[in-house]
């Protein structure tokens, strides 16, 4: 069955913007119609450079009757209010992760999409890619009999070395945690169901980083928030977690991500990526094993393909059809909820019981 056409408005034409535009070409029937954005000249040259019709400040696009989808890319700290606005106008909306920068803002933009009929979906996507999807089947199939342990691993993203501004990455909303951590901890929740607490400690590493991005903004940025953190995470299945989240780990030779079971142990490319191999090895297997994909791939593994974004959206438009909405915001308000947990935890030295909870995303494989 053909699908429906959705019009798109971005609302944000910073750094990801170009990302969207690529990944959402590969869907014919998301059309992208408008660029909004707080600086007007900005939208101009980004509806310029990307062949978008029509442009202008944020205000317009909400009220542009045409666009049915927004798709948020303001940085974290104006999700809430920019999430809210945005379903008040009537739209559906999707928005870059994280959901919000605090539970308290979380709850507000759930209740503004319960009042308002549209429906709002969140990054991060990537546990939709085919990598995460191979990882459940395997889970969901028993190949490591029943899960026991995990762990997951962030080293430094380099962001002072590639993007021209990251001064938000070391604010209030930004680190290791709120910024890498939503990829990981997607993913541990669609392969192991939702968290049950947290505790966790956390430090600032280097309290100023210097900016060595081409075209840079700034030349340095003083560190605000915490930029090296480790957390255990006690699920409501049993599965305890270990998790360590660096902005000052450079080089390391850790795997990003490993699932054990009583039967054996499956590893896991990065979850910045879409795809990548699944290896399974299994308890007196020599050898690891790659798993066939359980879906097609988002993108060609190794390029900048996995740079892309858009599936997220994809799952957007499929709810408003009718279909299954995995990318949810109740998945992402949980999430959210154990993020925040990890500095909760840290500040307070006690182990954070979460208040929310969520159901596993239906897979997108079948049988």
């Amino acid at each position: 069955m053909a699908k429906q056409t959705h019009r798109i408005g971005i609302l944000g034409s910073g750094n990801i913007f170009g990302r969207y535009v690529t990944g959402l070409a590969r869907y014919p029937e998301l059309q992208i119609v408008r660029v909004g954005d707080i600086d007007a000249a900005r939208a101009k040259q980004a509806a310029a450079d990307h062949a978008i019709p029509a442009w202008g400040d944020d205000a317009e696009l909400y009220a542009d009757e045409s666009v049915d989808i927004i798709v948020n890319l303001t940085p974290p700290v104006h999700h809430a209010r920019t999430i809210s606005t945005a379903l008040a106008a009537g739209k559906h909306v999707y928005v870059e992760k994280p959901l919000a920068t605090t539970v308290e803002e979380g709850r507000t933009v759930l209740a503004a999409a319960a009042g308002s009929g549209r429906i709002l979906g969140s990054a991060p996507d990537t546990f939709l890619g085919s990598a995460s999807q191979t990882a459940r089947k395997a889970l969901d199939a028993g190949r490591i009999g029943t899960p026991i342990g995990a762990s997951a691993f962030i080293g430094h993203s380099k962001a002072e070395t590639w993007h021209p501004d990251p001064r938000f990455l070391f604010q209030p909303g930004g680190g290791p945690v709120m910024d890498m951590g939503p990829y990981y901890f997607a993913i541990l929740v669609n392969l192991l169901g939702p968290v049950r607490s947290v505790a966790a400690s956390s430090r600032i590493g280097a309290p100023r980083r210097t900016v060595t991005a081409p075209q840079r903004a700034v030349d340095s940025i003083e560190v605000t928030v915490p930029t090296h953190a480790g957390a255990v995470l006690t699920f409501a299945s049993g599965v305890i977690g270990t998790t360590q989240m660096s902005f000052d780990v450079w080089d390391t030779d850790l795997p990003f991500m490993e699932i054990y079971g009583t039967e054996g142990t499956l590893s896991l490319p990065s979850p910045n990526n879409f795809d990548g191999d699944v290896r399974l090895r299994r308890h007196g297997e020599s050898e690891w094993t790659v798993l066939e994909p359980a879906v097609e791939l988002f993108g060609a593994v190794g390029t900048r393909e996995q740079a892309r974004r858009g599936l997220g959206v994809r799952d957007l438009a499929d709810a408003i059809e009718g279909g299954p909405h995995r990318a949810n915001a109740p998945f992402a308000f949980h999430v959210l909820e154990a993020l925040c947990a990890v500095d909760e935890s840290s500040q307070q030295g006690r182990v954070v019981e979460l208040g929310s909870t969520c159901d596993r995303p239906q897979p997108r494989f079948s049988g």
